[in-house]
C-alpha cells in the first residue's frame, strides 16, 4: 500500500510539473533592432501598417519576425535609424517599383503618394556606398556658397573704344595709337601706318596691320610680345583714318577728298561735299570707281532721286571713288 502511494505521487507530481510547464507561454524571440527601428522611424513618417509590413517583407525579413516586430514597442535608439536589407536581388527598376527599406531613409519608405514630389525617390539598382564621404561641392551649403560668390568673382569685358567701327579694315595713312596695359616703353602713342602696310614698334621693329581690324592688330601684337611679355594687354585705337577717302570734284560747294568712316550713298557724299552749286548739272552726275583692274562709270540722277525715284543709283560709295558733278 505504501508503495502503491508512493507511485502514485511521483506521477501526480509528474503530470502536475508537466502541465505547469505547458502552460507556461513560449517566449517569442526579441525582433532585430534595426528592423525595430525602421517601424518606428516609418509610423513616425505616416507610413501605414499594411505599407510598413509589405516594404519589411521585401526587404527579405521572414514574416514571423515583421508580424513580431510589428508588435514589439520600438526601443530608444541613440543613431539612425540603418535597416540592413536581408536579400541581395536589387529591386526591380520601373514605375510600379517600391524602393526596399534597406534602400532609403525611414522617413522617405513608403507609396510616393504619400510623400511631397521632392522627396519620391526612384528605385537604384546598384547598392550605394553611404561611407564614402560626399565632397565638398556637392553639400547644399556649398553649392549655396558658389552661388553666392559667383556674381562677385566674374568679370563683365570691358567695352574698348577703339575709335571706329569693330569691323573697319586698317589702311595705310591710318594713324594709330597702341597701348600695352602696365608697359609704357612697349606702347607707342602714335605711329602712321606706312605705304607698304607696315608700323614700327619697341621690341617688335616692324609689325604688318593693313587689312587687319584693330581687334586682329591687337592679337597680332601679343602673340609677338610674349617673348618679352607674359599675358600683355593690349589695345589699338585708330585716332585718324587717312587711308579711307572718296573725292568729289566739279559743281559742290567744298571739292576735295572726304574721310571714308562709315558707308556713305551718293547723296551723303554730296552733303559732306557741303552740297550741288548753282551751275551743277544734276543729271549729269557719275561715279568713277576703279575695280578688278577696270575703271567703271555709274552715272546718278540727283533730281529723280530728290523726287524719290530710282532710288537704286543711289548707291554706296566706296573707299578711292570719285565723285564728278559736272557744271
Amino acid at each position: 500500500m505504501q508503495k502503491l502511494f508512493t507511485s502514485i505521487s511521483l506521477i501526480t507530481g509528474i503530470v502536475l510539473a508537466s502541465g505547469a510547464y505547458a502552460q507556461e507561454p513560449a517566449k517569442e524571440p526579441q525582433p532585430p533592432n534595426e528592423l525595430v527601428q525602421y517601424i518606428r522611424d516609418a509610423r513616425k513618417a505616416g507610413v501605414k501598417e499594411q505599407q510598413i509590413q509589405k516594404n519589411a517583407l521585401d526587404a527579405g525579413w521572414p514574416a514571423d519576425v515583421v508580424t513580431n516586430a510589428l508588435k514589439t514597442g520600438a526601443p530608444k535608439s541613440s543613431g539612425p535609424p540603418v535597416v540592413a536589407a536581408k536579400s541581395s536581388d536589387a529591386t526591380p527598376a520601373g514605375p510600379s517599383a517600391e524602393p526596399s527599406p534597406s534602400k532609403l531613409p525611414a522617413d522617405k519608405v513608403g507609396s510616393p503618394e504619400k510623400l511631397p514630389a521632392d522627396k519620391v525617390v526612384s528605385p537604384d539598382p546598384k547598392p550605394s556606398k553611404t561611407d564614402e564621404p560626399r565632397p565638398a561641392s556637392a553639400t547644399p551649403a556649398a553649392a549655396a556658397a558658389v552661388t553666392v560668390a559667383a556674381p562677385e568673382t566674374a568679370k563683365t569685358p570691358a567695352v574698348v573704344d577703339r575709335g571706329v567701327p569693330d569691323n573697319y579694315e586698317i589702311g595705310a595713312g591710318d594713324d594709330l595709337q597702341i597701348s600695352v596695359w602696365k608697359e609704357p616703353d612697349a606702347s607707342v602713342a602714335g605711329v602712321v601706318v606706312r605705304p607698304d602696310g607696315k608700323i614700327t614698334m619697341p621690341m617688335l621693329k616692324e609689325v604688318s596691320v593693313i587689312g587687319l581690324t584693330p581687334a586682329q592688330v591687337e592679337k597680332v601684337i601679343t602673340e609677338q610680345l610674349v617673348k618679352f611679355i607674359a599675358a600683355a594687354d593690349v589695345t589699338v585705337i585708330v585716332k585718324a583714318i587717312n587711308s579711307k577717302k572718296i573725292y568729289v570734284v566739279g559743281g559742290v560747294k567744298k571739292e576735295g577728298p572726304i574721310t571714308y568712316t562709315y558707308r556713305m550713298t551718293i547723296m551723303q557724299a554730296i552733303s559732306e561735299a557741303g552740297g550741288l552749286s548753282d551751275y551743277a548739272k544734276k543729271k549729269k552726275i557719275y561715279v568713277l570707281r576703279h575695280e578688278n583692274g577696270r575703271d567703271y562709270r555709274i552715272p546718278f540722277d540727283y533730281d529723280a532721286a530728290l523726287k524719290g525715284e530710282k532710288m537704286e543709283l543711289n548707291i554706296p560709295m566706296m573707299p578711292g571713288d570719285t565723285l564728278v558733278v559736272p557744271k
